[in-house]
């Protein structure tokens, strides 16, 4: 039997991740030196006191999982005769996967037998999101880890997802997005507008002043780039900026009428602590990242 893992910075809940099969792994931040663990140390995410936090000065931390927590979560699975299928946010973005890696290696030394796949969605959020939820899809109906493998290695850069930062202190901070460094930001009241690569990093591809017009572009790049959007997930994601996600929303349906599959979700808050509060974005099927 194949047993099937993601990780909470792909946004998926632990009732989704029930609904598709999935084992949860809980990726931790960090506020004044107190390490949380999402849906371990609390069973719901109170998004809006989290960032209601961050707007008021908080500036959140994360770090990777080591060797022995990856051990502690894969071995009970390796040590009942399953294998696992690791569907995670992307590699090239945190150092917990080189640990996860020395972890595999050590179990398969003790469980020879059992085999270890994994793919990256080379997204977070709700371009990984997106992933998740197709592949649980896939998973649910019975399809082989081959045949996972293959759509997976045909549709993981088919799925594109922009978003804009509402603050950039927090990534400013981080350091973890490409060409933010000439964006003036908040004093101008300019939105950098950012996308997942095919290399999994966030690159700044533009700015607009104010929210309404970055919203307005998030819907220009759905329009030039979405392809068979009726086929598959529109996933709008918002970190305590409900408002502004309907509005995204309602543009959408605009446009594309109600037969679009339209999925409204909140920034998990690992990922949150890198983008900040009132951050929005949409996910998508597309020509190309």
């Amino acid at each position: 039997m194949v047993v099937l893992f993601t990780d909470t910075d792909t946004d998926l809940t632990p009732k989704e991740a029930e609904e598709y099969g999935y084992h949860l792994i809980s990726m931790p931040y960090m506020i004044d030196g107190k390490e949380t663990y999402p849906y371990k140390d609390f069973e719901e995410f109170d998004s809006h006191a989290f960032y209601q936090q961050l707007r008021e000065g908080t500036l959140p931390s994360t770090g990777a999982l080591n060797p022995e927590n990856y051990k502690e979560i894969f071995e009970p699975i390796f040590a009942e005769g399953n294998d696992i299928l690791y569907v995670h946010f992307s590699r090239v973005m945190s150092a917990t996967f080189d640990n996860m890696d020395l972890a595999v290696r050590e179990l398969k030394v003790l469980y020879p037998g059992r085999k270890f796949y994994e793919i990256d969605t080379k997204g977070i959020t709700i371009g990984s999101l997106n992933i998740v939820k197709e592949i649980g899809d896939l998973y649910k109906a019975g399809k082989s880890v081959a045949e996972i493998q293959a759509w997976a290695e045909k549709e993981v850069d088919r799925f594109a997802v922009y978003f804009f930062a509402d603050d950039l202190t927090f990534f400013r901070r981080s350091g973890r997005v490409s060409g933010i460094a000439g964006i003036m930001g908040n004093m101008m009241g300019v939105r950098p507008i950012i996308h997942m690569n095919d290399e999994g990093q966030m690159v700044s591809v533009g700015k607009e002043r104010g929210r309404i017009r970055a919203i307005e572009k998030l819907v220009d790049y759905v329009d030039q780039l979405a392809e068979d959007i009726y086929g598959h997930r529109v996933i709008v994601a918002h970190a305590d900026a409900p408002d502004l996600a309907k509005m995204l929303a309602d543009l959408l349906y605009e446009k594309y009428g109600s037969d679009l599959r339209v999925e409204v979700t909140v920034v998990n808050p690992t990922a949150g602590s890198h983008c900040g509060p009132d951050t929005v974005g949409v996910s998508f099927h597309a020509k190309h990242r």
